[in-house]
């Protein structure tokens, strides 16, 4: 049983992350190149879940995640590598809706929640990477190579949910009272 004193290891390192100013040239450049691409209108509203009545990207993130996982569980059942291997497929399809509702959140966020956010983003950009590679070795025929390389993948995507977590449950971020999100002079209100 871990004492409470241990307990908040993780959390006390991801909010090291919300006071790392190392990150805020990064994050307005990221900002301001979003801000350059994705404009005021319907397609921000439904990145961000206007139509909703809240954000899209939790919604967004369960067919990446979930054909992972499924991926990863079928990597241990005998003869299921076509259907692994077509999973990690939809992940990689379905990953790019999740990653722009999240950039669209993202760029609505205080700097520190931005702060997180940039190496949950980072975390997920890894993920892609290594769920690319396990797909090109798993049609290569290298089966083994493939399924390490899709396990490590689904361990950057769990510290990516942790970071998501963090951001939604410990920083509020993207959280309103259950009125439509609303934004004010270019970041998103939350409540803390």
């Amino acid at each position: 049983m871990m004492q409470s004193h241990d307990r908040n290891v993780l959390v006390k390192a991801v909010e090291t992350l919300e006071d790392t100013e190392a990150f805020d040239s990064t994050i307005a450049s990221t900002r301001a190149a979003v801000g350059r691409v994705l404009h005021p209108g319907l397609l921000r509203d439904v990145l961000n879940g206007r139509p909703l009545g809240h954000p899209a990207h939790p919604i967004a993130i369960l067919v990446p995640t979930g054909a992972w996982i499924s991926s990863a569980v079928l990597d241990f059942v005998p003869g299921q590598e076509k259907a692994s291997r077509t999973l990690v497929g939809v992940g990689l399809l379905a990953v790019a809706p999740a990653a722009f509702a999240g950039i669209a959140d993202w760029s609505l966020l205080s700097q520190k929640q931005q702060r997180v956010g940039i190496v949950h983003w980072a975390a997920n950009l890894a993920s892609v990477a290594l769920y690319t590679a396990s797909l090109v070795q798993r049609r290569r025929g290298k089966q083994l190579s493939g399924k390490v390389l899709g396990m490590v993948g689904l361990s950057v995507v769990s510290v990516s949910g942790y970071l998501g977590g963090h951001l939604a449950y410990r920083q509020a971020a993207n959280v309103t009272s259950g009125e439509a999100p609303a934004a004010v002079g270019g970041t998103r209100t939350s409540a803390h």
